[in-house]
C-alpha cells in the first residue's frame, strides 16, 4: 500500500460510530481507495434516477442510510456497497472514518453522513444493482491538481458550485466535499 494510505490509517478516527438514538436520520457511505502505479484511485457510481430521490442521477460514493439490523455506522457503508455495486468490503482494510457531514440538499429532517474510508490491495470489478447506474474509478491526482475543476449549476436554479468533471461525469457536492477531505488529510504534514 502507499504511503497516502498509510497516512490516512494514522490520521482518520478508527472506531464504528454507533447511530443513535436520538432520532436523527444517519447514512454511511464508503470510500473506497485503490492504488496504482498511477496513483491513488477512489471508486464512485452514478446513482439511478429515482423520484423523490434528492440524489437521484448524481455522482455519489456508495452508501445509504442507517437500518436498525445495521449494528453500527460501519456496516451500513459494508451493506449499501455490497446492495449498489456488488463489492464486499469485509476483505479490505478499513482505514477509520472521517467527521460526519451534513448535505445542503438533504430535506427539512437532514441527515448526517459519515464517511468510511478502505482500502484495497486488488481493483475490484463493481457489479451495479438497481439503485447504481455505472461506477467508475478516479484518479485522486488528477482532482487534486485542479484539471478536472469546473463550475456547474445548480439544477434549477441560478446557483453554481464548485464541481470535477470526469470522462463526462460531474462531481460535485458531498461526494466533492467528502474527496477533498481525504485528499486534506492524507497529504497534512504533522510537525
Amino acid at each position: 500500500m502507499s504511503l497516502l494510505i498509510d497516512r490516512l490509517a494514522a490520521r482518520l478516527t478508527p472506531d464504528a460510530q454507533r447511530a443513535t438514538g436520538d432520532g436523527g436520520r444517519r447514512a454511511a457511505v464508503a470510500v473506497l481507495l485503490h492504488d496504482e502505479p498511477a496513483g491513488l484511485r477512489v471508486l464512485l457510481m452514478k446513482r439511478a434516477e429515482r423520484e423523490g430521490d434528492p440524489w437521484s442521477g448524481h455522482i455519489s460514493l456508495p452508501g445509504g442510510g442507517y437500518q436498525a439490523n445495521d449494528p453500527d455506522l460501519v456496516a451500513t457503508a459494508i451493506r449499501e456497497t455490497h446492495e449498489e455495486l456488488g463489492i464486499d468490503l469485509v476483505g479490505t482494510r478499513l482505514l477509520g472514518q472521517l467527521a460526519p457531514l451534513h448535505p445542503r440538499t438533504s430535506g427539512p429532517k437532514g441527515i448526517e453522513v459519515t464517511p468510511f474510508v478502505f482500502a484495497t490491495e486488488a481493483a475490484v470489478e463493481p457489479v451495479c444493482g438497481p439503485e447504481a447506474l455505472s461506477a467508475f474509478w478516479l484518479p485522486l491526482a488528477i482532482a487534486a491538481s485542479g484539471a478536472l475543476d469546473a463550475p456547474s449549476p445548480y439544477p434549477g436554479s441560478e446557483m453554481v458550485f464548485p464541481s470535477w468533471t470526469y470522462e463526462g461525469h460531474v462531481i460535485w457536492g458531498l461526494t466533492m466535499r467528502i474527496l477533498g477531505e481525504v485528499m486534506t488529510t492524507a497529504s497534512e504534514t504533522r510537525s
